[in-house]
């Protein structure tokens, strides 16, 4: 079955730091486009970052901009998240999103909370 595990998250202050990863199985990881959502207590999901098969040029939501990066390892079938410098506003329950075609697949979800 296809499966896609968020680890990573947890408590950090603000100006702080914190990578997540996102470990995919039961899909052709190396085709398919990668994206981190989040959805903060009665907010809706939003789109975060994104980045293609081929791991060439990423997109960013404005918010996180000069501040998130994201990556992948085909060969180890994870993208990651760095995320820097971050703010109260970016907690939030974080998603790792698999897209290809009409296949849309989400993992659990992981909480990252930002506070002092």
């Amino acid at each position: 079955q296809v499966q896609l595990v968020e680890s990573g998250g947890g408590l950090v202050q603000p100006g702080g730091s914190l990578r997540l990863s996102c470990v995919a199985s039961g899909i052709h990881f190396s085709i398919y486009a990668m994206s981190w959502y989040r959805q903060a207590p009665g907010k809706e999901r939003e789109l975060v970052a994104s980045i293609p098969s081929t791991g060439g040029r990423s997109n960013y939501a404005d918010s996180v901009k000069g501040r998130f990066t994201i990556s992948r390892d085909n060969a180890k079938n994870t993208v990651y998240l760095q995320m820097n410098s971050m703010k109260p506003e970016d907690t939030a329950v974080y998603y790792c999103n698999a897209g290809l075609g009409w296949s849309d697949y989400w993992g659990q979800g992981t909480q990252v909370t930002v506070s002092s």
